[in-house]
């Protein structure tokens, strides 16, 4: 039977927070954790986070030059003279190579990102790719090779 006075909270309704400022029995009153004297003991005292007490802070120690286009595209890049490695080793087997195909090959590590295949190399097989970007001397290689590549 519960009576007012038995009351419990549930298990886990509660966290056992430090109760400081409540009187020298608590173990924390007096300064109430705060210290004996400075900024901070004080009441109403705050700073930013990155404040670093006068000295000077880091946004303004470090170099700031140069600019970051934020609208680059980081293409993921596919060389010719890997493909005919592939080719050569007999793992490629399938008509189009996409981005997926490519991603098992393990040519490219996501076939979310854009993929651009680049004429470095020579290719001597018939390939067919479909990819995002492709330089012209890759289309070129590739077209002389029989194959082709489109831009999905």
């Amino acid at each position: 039977m519960d009576i007012l006075s038995n009351l419990k909270y549930a298990e886990g309704s509660r966290k056992n927070r430090k109760r400081v400022g409540r009187g020298e029995g608590s173990g924390h009153g007096g300064q109430a954790t705060r210290g004996m004297n400075g900024q901070m003991s004080r009441s109403g005292s705050k700073h930013k986070a990155w404040f670093e007490g006068g000295q000077m802070p880091l946004q303004r120690r470090v170099p700031k030059f140069g600019f970051t286009n934020i609208f680059k595209i980081e293409y993921q890049v596919v060389n010719l003279s890997s493909l005919q490695r592939l080719v050569d080793a007999k793992r490629i087997s399938s008509q189009v190579l996409n981005a997926e195909e490519l991603k098992k090959l393990g040519l490219v590590s996501s076939s979310k990102k854009p993929i651009k295949v680049l004429g470095k190399g020579d290719i001597k097989s018939k390939v067919n790719l479909e990819v995002t970007d492709y330089s012209k001397s890759a289309q070129q290689k590739i077209e002389a090779a029989g194959g082709s590549i489109t831009k999905a």
